[in-house]
């Protein structure tokens, strides 16, 4: 199978040695996404209902370029700094993904890439 990188400049540019998605057959997997403004490459805000909106936006342009949306999506992982942000996390994350439910791991970890508050990864199938 052939390994296919996708690209957009509508979400931030890796800050690492990795891609934002990878599309092998019929299943992408994006990098986790962050809540950093891809033209200014900062965070944009220090408050979790923000930072999970703009994750949710950074996430809809990488899976655009991919051809694909959120409808897509059948797995994700959500990395929350605090649990206490999970209610205002998980409220927004049904609002994004509606009726269409994937899979979901969250977990809180010790830290993330610039002391953001929350990143989320999907694997989306392109059937």
């Amino acid at each position: 199978m052939e390994k296919q990188i996708i690209f957009s400049e509508q979400a931030p540019a890796a800050i690492g040695p990795y891609s934002q998605a990878i599309r092998v057959g019929n299943l992408v997997f994006t990098s986790g996404q962050t809540p950093i403004d891809p033209t200014t490459g900062e965070l944009i805000s220090w408050e979790i209902r923000a930072q999970v909106q703009q994750v949710f936006k950074n996430i809809r342009a990488v899976l655009s370029a991919g051809g694909l949306t959120l409808d897509n999506v059948v797995k994700t992982t959500v990395f929350l700094a605090h649990m206490s942000d999970f209610g205002d996390m998980n409220e927004l994350y049904a609002q994004e993904f509606g009726e269409n439910r994937p899979a979901r791991t969250t977990v809180e970890v010790a830290r993330l890439p610039k002391d953001c508050l929350v990143e989320i990864e999907t694997i989306a199938f392109a059937g």
